[in-house]
């Protein structure tokens, strides 16, 4: 919410803050002179001056933009020193993402939560709830030889989980477990034994974890999401395929959340029923 300052105060701030910069940035009198393009007169009168006048807007933005701050934050209209192209490359990011979960990055993003809930909106089964063998099966064909790690670093993250502060929320498109159960499309090479073995294991992680963790399923032919992990307030991480595109600023991480709470509140199997779906599935097989 914007607050309106006196001019003179709004003056005054201008000058410690140019004044600040400058000593962080370590750049004299002669040097914002002449890279603001003014006399070093005028720089010594806006440090020196104590009305209320302000530069003109072009020198200001001058100003700002050789000591490396932005403008807004020169004139109190910001609370943020850095640039806007600064503050995006700050709050947005877009680290690799490997077909498994066998980096330290994901991990490191649990780990940095502990304590705040973390919602998960999985591209497919989550990796974490799967059998070995399960795996083993989706992964071998990309991963080879590494896919041994795929399957330690999934055991790493249900145990963090399970030892964490920690609660987790999975939404999950009713359509991705009932494909699984009856072995259609992605998962038509599945073998029965083990889609049943993994059906089984989804109901004693269940018993053993719940409320800890907490499975919804969702209509995906009334709402839609993609992959997507909110860690807290802390951060959003939405999963592209080849890259994860990470927000860190608090609108965009607050407007991920609201959508994944909306899946959750039009799930069509609560957490509570999500056993049930399961047996009931187990039995059509």
């Amino acid at each position: 919410m914007f607050t309106k300052i006196d001019k003179r105060d709004r003056a005054a701030l201008f000058r410690d803050r140019i004044g600040q910069a400058m000593r962080d940035q370590k750049v004299s009198q002669s040097a914002l002179a002449r890279g603001a393009g003014v006399d070093r007169s005028t720089v010594s009168q806006i440090l020196k001056g104590n009305g209320a006048r302000l530069p003109n807007a072009q020198v200001v933005a001058q100003c700002a933009a050789v000591l490396g701050v932005s403008a807004d934050w020169l004139l109190g209209l910001s609370e943020r020193p850095e640039q806007a192209s600064d503050l995006v490359a700050a709050s947005l990011t877009m680290p690799e993402a490997p077909r498994a979960l066998v980096d330290e990055s994901i991990f490191g993003w649990h780990q940095e939560a502990a304590g705040y809930k973390i919602r998960h909106v999985p591209a497919g089964l989550p990796d974490m709830l799967k059998l070995p063998d399960m795996l083993r099966w989706e992964y071998e064909p990309s991963l080879g030889r590494t896919t041994d790690q795929a399957i330690g670093a999934s055991r790493d993250r249900l145990e963090w989980m399970a030892g964490s502060r920690s609660d987790y929320e999975i939404a999950l498109p009713r359509h991705e477990i009932e494909s699984f159960a009856r072995g259609e499309g992605y998962y038509s090479e599945v073998p029965e034994p083990l889609r049943r073995a993994q059906i089984g294991h989804l109901i004693a992680l269940h018993e053993q974890l719940y409320p800890k963790m907490r499975v919804f399923l969702f209509d995906a032919r009334r709402l839609f999401s993609a992959p997507v992990t909110i860690f807290g307030p802390l951060l959003a991480v939405v999963y592209l395929g080849r890259n994860y595109l990470a927000f860190r600023d608090s609108e965009r991480v607050q407007g991920i959340t609201d959508h994944f709470d909306r899946l959750i509140r039009e799930a069509s199997a609560s957490d509570r029923d999500w056993p049930d779906v399961l047996k009931g599935l187990l039995a059509e097989m």
